[in-house]
């Protein structure tokens, strides 16, 4: 699961590289289908909220909650179905991405414009489509049975 986070974190910062290279060099969107490459930078969090907040608070708060992630991820990866930890490293790897690309000068590179839904980067794609990946997995997953053993209430 580590291996698979860390890919998909090098993935992104690579395109986020890519794309802010490609984009400033020859300004203006470009259309790929339904998506259009259009080069922004997100200084607050989740659409922008906070961005009025210093550098500094926006970057602890994105780091401890990127720390939960990786703290919930090592806990229950062991009972985790496959499924799940698949949507864990994606959260993981996409939350990571983001925290070191705001790291590095308090913004968040994004590139993907719909044209219906504020722009975006592969790293946060991947943070919701791993978050929908883990939820299915936990709503499928029967419950755990009570155990019944008195020995392990004392």
């Amino acid at each position: 699961m580590l291996a698979a986070a860390l890919i998909l974190t090098a993935a992104d910062l690579a395109l986020k590289t890519l794309a802010e290279h490609q984009l400033t060099s020859t300004p203006g969107p470009r259309l790929l289908g339904l998506i259009e490459l259009r080069l922004t930078y997100n200084t607050g969090m989740a659409f922008s909220l906070g961005a009025a907040l210093p550098h500094g608070i926006i970057v602890a708060g994105t780091g401890l909650l990127t720390a939960a992630v990786a703290a919930y991820t090592w806990r229950t990866a062991p009972t985790t179905p496959l499924a799940g930890r698949i949507g864990q490293a994606g959260v993981l790897g996409g939350a990571l991405a983001n925290l070191i690309d705001r790291g590095r000068d308090g913004k968040v590179t994004d590139y993907l414009h719909t044209g219906w839904w504020p722009t975006f980067n592969l790293a946060d794609a991947v943070i919701v489509c791993g978050a929908a990946l883990l939820v299915l997995t936990t709503v499928r997953q029967p419950a755990p049975t009570p155990d019944k053993d008195p020995a392990r209430w004392t």
